[in-house]
């Protein structure tokens, strides 16, 4: 693992270069390039698509950043009147990042959020732009979706560098021993033990989806199918991978039952096979008896 990619002291102070940022960043511009040349196939103009993926993406983050904010509001309502406060605006014009009203915003800076809270912000926006710009919809969620699941791998690359979104022990002989005190203290991964290493499970599950999804545009009968079967594929995986998840702050609902992510799978899951039974053609009628 390698929380950090290098470490720099400048004349305005220190700069990192998280790992996990930079497999973030990368995953969102491949992933972009890739849907804007598959919107172009569906006819679609790429200045759009190319905007649509711009203003996803932001909100996306954002909307990441909300959800994780939500699941752990018993700590950040807690800090945030020091957050808010004049002597944290001193302290960040000053660049003074190891003060200590800093450090809940940056942890939120360095965590990656909760993915599901950047889907679902990244879908309330594009929603509201294809509907400004009379883009087609399914089409454009067709294109979309390949990216977004390469892009997604990326990033789980860079949760496995990070030691985010860890799993639970295991003794199975490809368990992960993580060792880096960074990400003990920043995400509070467990040092010295085997985990079951979701990260790359999740990695390869996207993976798959990613070129099972462009074999599947490639043979598209109706719009709507490339994204629901990865709505589909998606939602079934993440759900039987959350029992193997062992990261705090994931949140739950029904008294405990699931965590959030699994609520959020179910309804993928029905989106994608409602999609598939509404979209999908009737099958062609048996000929005459002879």
């Amino acid at each position: 693992m390698l929380p950090v990619l290098f470490h720099l002291r400048t004349a305005w102070g220190e700069f990192n270069l998280p790992t996990y940022g930079l497999m973030a960043a990368l995953g969102l511009i491949v992933g972009l390039t890739i849907n804007v040349r598959l919107a172009k196939r569906q006819g679609i103009d790429p200045d759009r698509a190319w905007n649509l993926g711009i203003y996803a993406i932001l909100s996306g983050i954002l909307g990441a950043k909300i959800l994780f904010v939500i699941q752990e509001w018993s700590y950040y309502s807690t800090v945030l009147p020091k957050i808010l406060s004049m002597e944290t605006l001193r302290a960040l014009l000053a660049h003074d990042w190891q003060h200590q009203n800093l450090q809940p915003v940056v942890l939120l800076l360095q965590a990656g959020g909760i993915w599901y809270g950047g889907l679902l912000g990244a879908l309330a926006v594009s929603i509201l732009y294809v509907r400004h710009q009379r883009m087609p919809g399914l089409k454009t969620c067709d294109a979309f979706a390949p990216g977004v699941a390469l892009g997604h791998a990326f990033g789980r690359l860079g949760c496995f560098a990070a030691g985010c979104c860890f799993g639970k022990h295991t003794d199975l002989p490809w368990g992960v021993i993580f060792t880096n005190p960074i990400a003990n203290q920043v995400v509070g991964t467990p040092l010295g033990i085997p985990l079951h290493p979701t990260q790359i499970y999740e990695f390869l599950v996207e993976l798959g989806n990613f070129f099972l999804l462009m074999w599947l545009f490639q043979r598209k009968k109706f719009d709507g199918q490339v994204i629901g079967a990865y709505l589909f594929l998606y939602g079934f995986a993440r759900y039987f991978l959350e029992f193997l998840r062992d990261d705090p702050g994931r949140g739950t609902v029904f008294g405990g039952a699931m965590s959030t992510s699994q609520f959020v799978s179910i309804l993928m899951v029905v989106a994608g096979g409602i999609l598939w039974m509404r979209r999908a053609p009737a099958p062609a009628t048996a000929g005459a008896a002879r």
